[in-house]
């Protein structure tokens, strides 16, 4: 997706790592790289205390840390998104701790372990706004008490607690289109969402004809609206980082 520098430049200040919460226990490593084109990749997952991101490219870990929902969203050279460059994370994270804080906490460890330099920029782009429906969300509020248990595959995201915003960025991800959360919901709920893989685009034909397409699945299922939209959104720039972290 193309996109337009309407020249606005700001620095944010939780660029130093002395600022930000940070991981009690935390590893960053290189994952050896893939032996062919099929591997397995966590994007963030939190099993109990830990959390994961696994054979993931420092794009992938910025996306993570800094919320982003599309790689149109981060710049930078081209290795931060080469698959011969892969880490491994793995840290600790208090039970129930937000996951605002916990993007926080991977800002942190990005800046101390491979020295990462960003600046964040707005650009005109266009999106997908996740918005209210009519009436009321037919979501289910989530059991805070449970262990979270959200995922995500081609033409389907499942959670026992997902935010509005991971739900934005999950239906971003399988569908390849900026998805922003505009709901004005907060806290978590029970999401079952099925839908045609593809049918985001307008120019990409439904793998499967015979279920709905993703807008019509977010209205039936779910209460809600996508909308396509155009504004100024959030772009991170990597100014630098190093390749090789820094030992754990």
């Amino acid at each position: 997706m193309k996109a337009i520098a309407i020249g606005i430049f700001f620095t944010c200040a939780t660029l130093f790592a002395g600022d930000l919460p940070q991981f009690e226990v935390a590893t960053l490593k290189q994952a050896p790289p893939p032996s062919g084109d099929s591997y397995n990749i966590t994007l963030g997952a939190i099993k109990r205390d830990r959390l994961y991101l696994t054979n993931v490219t420092l794009n992938d870990c910025v996306k993570f840390a800094y919320d982003l929902v599309s790689d149109d969203q981060i710049s930078g050279p081209d290795w931060i998104r080469s698959k011969a460059l892969l880490y491994d994370i793995v840290a600790v994270v208090p039970p129930n701790t937000p996951h605002g804080k916990v993007a926080l906490m991977m800002q942190a460890l990005l800046a101390d372990r491979t020295k990462l330099v960003v600046h964040h920029e707005e650009r005109e782009m266009k999106y997908l706004a996740l918005v209210p429906g009519k009436g009321a969300p037919k979501m289910p509020a989530a059991d805070t008490s449970q262990e979270r248990n959200n995922s995500a595959g081609s033409g389907h995201v499942t959670g026992n607690r997902m935010p509005m915003g991971s739900l934005a960025m999950l239906i971003s991800r399988m569908e390849r289109q900026i998805v922003v959360d505009r709901t004005g919901l907060s806290g978590e709920y029970q999401i079952k969402l099925l839908w045609a893989p593809g049918s985001a685009g307008a120019d990409v034909a439904p793998q499967d004809s015979t279920a709905p397409s993703i807008f019509a699945a977010v209205q039936e299922q779910l209460g809600l609206k996508l909308e396509a939209r155009k504004g100024p959104l959030d772009v991170v720039v990597v100014d630098s980082a190093e390749k090789v972290p820094a030992e754990n």
